[in-house]
């Protein structure tokens, strides 16, 4: 066998591995959150939403960055939250504030409306594509 049908060999016995264990924690668990066969150790799921900010932190008519994960929140009116990509459309800058109803692109002083994204005034001339988020009560997540 040669080195290249190895590795590859390697490779899709540890991908088959993975695969399984994925599997394996994704079926086995009940409603409850305990393993409904073989054992009696609680095992946590996976969140398939990233946990961002609670619903007080984003002020009304303005909003937040955050730049680990590339999006701003806004809450143009009481209850209403959007988001949106922290990267300006004109040149790639991050956005990194919100202010006076205005996402804030500093590198060349784009600004975006806090209501949908869109241009307030350039150099940028597209809006800053939507991202998607839940509200859960007083959590808001991303995904």
């Amino acid at each position: 066998m040669g080195d290249t049908t190895r590795r590859r060999t390697v490779l899709a016995a540890g991908a088959a591995a993975l695969a399984g264990t994925a599997l394996t924690a994704c079926g086995s668990e009940d409603k409850a959150g305990t393993q409904a066969e073989g054992g009696s150790t609680p095992q946590a799921a996976a969140p398939a939403e990233q946990a961002l900010a609670k619903t007080a932190d984003i002020p009304v008519g303005g909003g937040k960055v955050f730049k680990d994960e590339k999006v701003v929140v806004t809450q143009p009116k009481a209850g209403e939250f959007k988001a949106y990509s922290a990267v300006c459309t004109h040149q790639g800058c991050a956005v990194t504030g919100v202010k006076d109803g205005k996402i804030v692109c500093p590198c060349h002083q784009s600004f975006f409306k806090v209501e949908d994204g869109s241009v307030a005034s350039g150099p940028a001339t597209r809006p800053l594509p939507a991202a998607k988020i839940t509200v859960t009560g007083d959590q808001i997540a991303l995904g």
